[in-house]
Formats: C-alpha cells, structure tokens, sequence
C-alpha cells in the first residue's frame, strides 16, 4: 500500500482517490482501420469484475480492454458484444462476433480482451493474427 492510503485508512476508512480513467484509441495495424476511439481499460480487480454490466449499450467508437484476462461472460448484459482475444504482443489469437447476453467465452492463450460493439469485427474486418495498436484517445471538448 502507499503512504498516501495508509493514511487515508487511517483517518476513519476513508478510501484513497480514485485514478483517472484512461481512454484509448485502438487501430487494426494490418488492415488499417480504426476499432475504437474510446477504449476504457479495466486493469484493476474492481474494474474488470464489473465489466460492462450495468449498461445499455455501448456507443459505436466505446469498448472496454480487459487486461490481464482470458474470458468473460456476458451474464446479465443487455445487448451483444464483438470479443477480440489478444495475446501479449498484441496480435489477434481469437474473434467472437456478436456474443449474445447469458454466453461464456474464453480463450486460454490470451492475455487480454476487447469488447466492442456488436458489428465492429466485421465493419474492420478484424482477423485472428492481426497486429492491433494502442494509443491515447484524442480528448473532445
């Protein structure tokens, strides 16, 4: 733990402040085109328990990049999402288009996964061996 949260336990169970979240811009290096441009990374625990649950939908440019992972599920979602498997590299190990709510999917050798919009996959024509880029997203005001 850091000092500052030591702290702030300290001072009545307090929690530390939250980090701010980091949005990213995801590009299909190989068939260049753009997957998304507004990509929440879940890398803590809290995060990446949560998911997408709670929402309506995502938005096209919205996903979600789940790191360190190898499956989700889709239980008690309300709409479909496209899953893009992803190794260490970054290189495409596995595609799921569409997965309906109340589905399981996983692939063991992946290291992190997308979930975007349902249709995305095939609007880019992302496929399994495919390099992917990340970058910071560009902020709109």
């Amino acid at each position: 733990m850091n000092p500052f949260g030591w702290i702030y336990t300290r001072l009545g169970n307090l929690q530390p402040p939250a980090t701010p979240d980091v949005r990213l811009r995801v590009t299909n290096l190989t068939r260049h085109s753009l997957l998304a441009t507004q990509l929440e990374v879940a890398d803590s625990a809290p995060k990446r328990s949560k998911g997408l649950l709670g929402r309506e939908r995502l938005a096209p440019g919205e996903g979600l990049w789940i790191v360190p992972c190898e499956a989700v599920h889709t239980f008690a979602m309300k709409f479909p999402i496209d899953l893009v498997y992803l190794d260490r590299n970054h290189r495409v190990r596995k595609i799921k288009n569409a997965v309906p709510p109340w589905r399981m999917s996983a692939c063991l050798s992946a290291h992190s996964i997308l979930e975007l919009p349902a249709g995305v996959i095939r609007g880019t024509q992302t496929q399994r061996g495919d390099m992917l880029e990340f970058s910071p997203a560009e902020f709109v005001f």
